[in-house]
């Protein structure tokens, strides 16, 4: 078998070095390569610039199989640039308007010559997979309503809270009866019993993708998300900043501080609430190894199926490549995950 060569650009970052972590704990016969502005200093290293095409040409040369987005890239060049070159490629970065630009820019594509892969929902795109297993039956669902414990005590990455201080004070779209409905962070609060003893929380709404994937893609009529974090006061302290508007009149560079704290590390947990006419399920998972081990394990996953032989060149969200048994099986049996079905 020929050695498979893969590419996680942003590789030096949080989720970048767990992603690789993991893959070489359990696929030793992968050749790992790292892609970052910086040069390193090993053979591994590449330099690659996504805002400089130029530097691409070192993917072709070191003859990369798939390429790993784990680094913004707001313009699509490395997308673009894997479709041309007929490259494997999976993100997992995109918030939801770059999201849906980079899909926009590809589905219509004549013909796609590779795997590409939108990997950018909650914690590595997992919650499709979860919902799929939790109700089988898809069509028959109503609604979906996804509720996140996020702790401030979480090692986290640059690019979710740099997401936040961007986009807090613009409108997002949640979905009832599949009608789009404007929404902002931090407001319509709702009261949340969370599993593994956290118990009561207030919860506000949070932009996700899986927000524009569950309805768009999947059809599920109303969606929406919302969010606590570990400190009732941080939660409180954010509905009221965007009740009165202060995030407005705060510079970006005060919103990025706010809420770019990043502790050593902290569980994170997620639940997704699944309404059909019969009945409503409830999938509850918990890392208590935060949320960087989380998206870089589901991330693992989608590789090693991208890498088997058997999925078919096309434009896939990761949900759609996976049976939901398979995903959830492996979330179950690691070692700092843990799922609950009610």
């Amino acid at each position: 078998m020929m050695r498979k060569n893969i590419l996680v650009i942003g590789g030096t970052g949080l989720v970048g070095k767990v992603i690789l972590r993991i893959l070489e704990a359990r696929n030793p016969d992968y050749n790992l390569f790292v892609g970052s502005r910086q040069l390193g200093n090993s053979d591994k290293d590449l330099v690659i610039d996504v805002n400089s095409p130029k530097t691409f040409n070192t993917i072709i040369h070191n003859k990369i199989d798939l390429i790993v987005m784990c680094t913004k890239d707001s313009n699509n060049e490395i997308l673009q640039f894997a479709v041309k070159n007929k490259l494997d490629y999976i993100d997992i970065t995109k918030p939801t308007p770059d999201l849906t630009a980079s899909y926009n820019l590809v589905k219509n594509v004549e013909q796609i010559n590779s795997r590409i892969v939108f990997s950018s929902g909650w914690m590595g795109g997992i919650v499709g997979s979860l919902i799929n297993f939790a109700e089988p039956e898809k069509h028959k669902i109503q609604e979906v309503n996804i509720y996140i414990y996020y702790s401030a005590k979480d090692l986290a990455g640059k690019s979710s809270a740099n997401f936040l201080a961007e986009n807090v004070c613009k409108p997002f779209i949640v979905y009832r009866n599949s009608q789009p409905v404007k929404a902002k962070h931090f407001l319509d609060a709702e009261n949340f019993n969370f599993s593994f003893g956290i118990g009561k929380r207030k919860a506000y709404n949070l932009d996700i993708p899986d927000l524009f994937i569950l309805n768009q893609i999947e059809k599920i009529p109303t969606v929406s998300v919302k969010m606590t974090y570990n400190s009732k006061f941080i939660t409180n302290l954010m509905g009221y900043f965007q009740s009165l508007k202060i995030f407005n009149i705060m510079f970006l560079r005060e919103r990025q501080l706010l809420f770019g704290s990043s502790g050593n590390g902290d569980q994170t947990i997620f639940e997704v609430v699944i309404k059909t006419p019969d009945k409503v399920s409830k999938v509850s998972l918990q890392s208590s190894k935060g949320q960087a081990e989380l998206t870089a394990f589901s991330t693992v996953l989608h590789i090693e199926k991208m890498l088997s032989q058997t999925l078919l060149n096309a434009v896939y969200f990761s949900h759609q490549m996976h049976s939901s048994e398979e995903v959830y099986n492996a979330l179950n049996d690691y070692s700092t995950i843990n799922i609950k079905l009610s």
